[in-house]
């Protein structure tokens, strides 16, 4: 099945510091392509993957679940602590609680994580019925393009498939209570506005994680797809800050050639 433009998985080689990017549900590497373009002219070695089921049409993601995602995730970072001195996991959403668990599973190897309006919990009255409702009922409305920003557009489906969505429930509460194993350096950026993560998801990391480095910034100006929004640059500029504390090697000026 053809990838949507746009979707396509991207590695950029640089230095020896490595960041692991996560897309969202129903997303692609797209929502991040111009965080990872940041980094990448900075010199850091990238990996973004498209996740199993993402990027092509809805009907493929229904034979997908957490498993699959996660899995190619841990694959990715594992790649990357191969390659690289140091290792960050960034993500969007479902891409946070993706990075959340691999920090409570890989520990140390883990330098630190940085999560932009990340994910707790299925939100919605349809959340209770998912266990009965995706035998039913295919898909839902999709969640993609809550973005403020004028003109911008999220490359991801317009559905949401129900089996997918209760995998996904089942995901959250794992890595909820996985969450106190979280001891790495944390910067979390969250939108006051966002019609797909309440607020009240990044709380509950905050309040649940056992990371001490902690740093929470708002972002005034964006929706959920804020690497996109109104505040993209602010959140490349935060990120980039942060992981230059944690890893000193990652301001200076690596290669450049593509990935």
């Amino acid at each position: 099945m053809p990838v949507l433009p746009g979707a396509e998985p991207y590695r950029h080689e640089g230095g020896e510091v490595g960041v692991l990017l996560c897309h969202g549900f129903t997303g692609s590497p797209q929502s991040l392509r111009p965080w990872a373009d940041h980094l990448a002219e900075r010199g850091l070695t990238l990996s973004l993957p498209l996740l199993p089921g993402h990027g092509t049409r809805w009907q493929d993601m229904q034979l997908t679940g957490w498993q699959d995602w996660y899995a190619e995730v841990d694959r990715e970072l594992r790649a990357l602590l191969e390659r690289c001195g140091q290792v960050f996991v960034l993500g969007l959403s479902m891409g946070g609680a993706l990075a959340l668990r691999l920090a409570a599973k890989h520990g140390d190897a883990i330098s630190g994580l940085v999560l932009v309006n990340p994910a707790n919990r299925v939100h919605g009255l349809s959340a209770h019925a998912l266990p009965v409702i995706r035998h039913v009922v295919p898909t839902t409305k999709g969640l993609t393009g809550d973005i403020a920003r004028e003109g911008a557009v999220e490359v991801g489906y317009d559905r949401v498939p129900l089996h997918a969505a209760y995998s996904l429930r089942n995901f959250f509460r794992l890595v909820d209570g996985e969450l106190p194993q979280v001891t790495q350096p944390l910067l979390l950026l969250h939108s006051p506005q966002d019609h797909v993560v309440p607020p009240a998801d990044s709380a509950r990391i905050l309040s649940r994680v056992s990371s001490t480095d902690v740093e929470e910034i708002l972002l005034e100006q964006s929706y959920h797809v804020a690497t996109l929004d109104h505040d993209a640059e602010r959140i490349f500029d935060e990120s980039h800050r942060f992981i230059g504390r944690l890893a000193p090697s990652a301001a200076q000026k690596g290669s450049t050639s593509g990935g």
